[in-house]
Parts: C-alpha cells; structure tokens; sequence
C-alpha cells in the first residue's frame, strides 16, 4: 500500500483512518443486492431501503425470487431495481458468481460476467471486485464519491475520468485502497 500511504494528499488519510480494508463482505449475494439498491441513490435513501428490504426480506437468491413484488414495492425497490435484483438472484446460482466460483477469472472476466446481468453496471461489477472478492486494484472512477474527492483533493473536473484514470496509475497496485481513502475524504 505504500503508494497510497506516499501520495501527499491519501498519505494523511491513511495516518488518521489506518488501513482500510478490501474484500469485507460476508455474504457475497446480499452485498451484490446492497449495490444494486444503492445505484444512483443518495447514501441516506439506499440506507432506508436496504434496512426495510433486510428487515422484511431474506436477502437470499431464494428468497429474493420467492419475495412477493409488493413487499419488494413496500420496501421501497422501483419496478426496475425489482427486476435487476431478481436477475440477479437468478444469475447467482446458475452462474457461481461467489468468490469459490469467481476466484481463478480476472478482474475483467468478473466485469464481463457481472455486466451480462440486466441491472448490473460498471459501477457495481467493480464494488464486488472491491467489498466481495477485494481485488485490490480496482478504480471505480464511475463512482460519484471518488470523482468528488478527485476534484476536491486534486482539482480535476468531476467529469473528467480520463485524467482521473491516469492519476490513479501511481497508486497501482492498490487503487482499491486508494479508493477507500478517496470516499473517506469525502464522507
């Protein structure tokens, strides 16, 4: 990790917060599911709908496609996360989309698998690769918060992920982590 903890701006990041850790999920479908709810949400509305979808759901391929659309609804899923999460419950056991059946394939491999998926992105192919497998050199410049902290710590343009990208290169082969302090600068 040491071209994180040298980087002028993350190395004081990294002296407050110490090192943050990849690959943290226990349970490599529920946090498949947790990405897809909080696609395109703010922090505090995927929050009370991951919490109503846990509380009211088992959060299993099961019990995701077994779960009636109107508690889905109830819990605050729109028609379209309803489908993506469904597609995704039905993806994970005919596909082994776990770390056993995932652990030999490259990080782009993974995103190529993720991605044939209806409802599952860029973004949220790489936020597995990050808290599932913790693949640690992922840069999901797509994420809104890395491209805030980009610009606050860096002064780039929140929309220019090309500059974004090639600033990331020095911090190979940890741009995982590297991402954990960008989020944290922003939280």
């Amino acid at each position: 990790m040491d071209p994180v903890a040298r980087d002028p701006k993350l190395g004081p990041l990294v002296e407050v917060h110490g090192e943050l850790p990849i690959g943290t999920a226990d349970d490599e479908f529920a946090r498949l599911v947790v990405a897809i709810v909080n696609q395109q949400l703010s922090v505090e509305s995927a929050a009370a709908i991951r919490e109503r979808l846990f509380d009211r759901v088992e959060v299993t391929p099961a019990g995701v496609r077994d779960a009636e659309e109107t508690t889905l609804r109830e819990v605050g899923l729109s028609g379209q996360k309803i489908e993506y999460v469904r597609n995704v419950a039905a993806a994970f056991d005919e596909r082994h989309l776990t770390r056993d059946g995932l652990a030999g394939e490259s990080d782009e491999a993974v995103i190529d698998a993720l991605t044939e998926i209806r409802g599952v992105g860029v973004w949220t192919a790489k936020m597995y690769l990050v808290f599932v497998l913790g693949r640690p050199d992922v840069f999901p410049v797509e994420d809104l918060g890395v491209r805030k902290a980009m610009a606050e710590l860096y002064g780039y343009d929140e929309g220019d992920s090309e500059r974004m990208i090639d600033h990331a290169e020095r911090w190979r082969p940890y741009r995982s982590y590297a991402s954990r302090y960008l989020w944290r600068a922003v939280d």
